[in-house]
């Protein structure tokens, strides 16, 4: 299966049996330090502030809920 858009990738997460999630999250957390190297250069320059600005707004006015 090959997942090339967010869309797609975002159609198979929600496709996911109830136990999956779970296998996921640990498949991800193997690989944070792969994700944190690739994330933290753009996170000192500044190009995610924006991102977490809209993040931390959504959640200050209840616009997100739990996982």
């Amino acid at each position: 299966m090959s997942l090339s858009t967010v869309q797609e990738i975002e159609r198979a997460i929600s496709a996911l049996t109830p136990n999956e999630p779970e296998e996921l999250y640990n498949w991800l957390d193997q690989r944070s330090d792969t994700i944190d190297a690739r994330i933290e250069p753009d996170l000192a320059a500044g190009c995610l502030d924006d991102a977490i600005e809209r993040a931390l707004s959504d959640e200050k006015s209840g616009r997100v809920k739990p996982l």
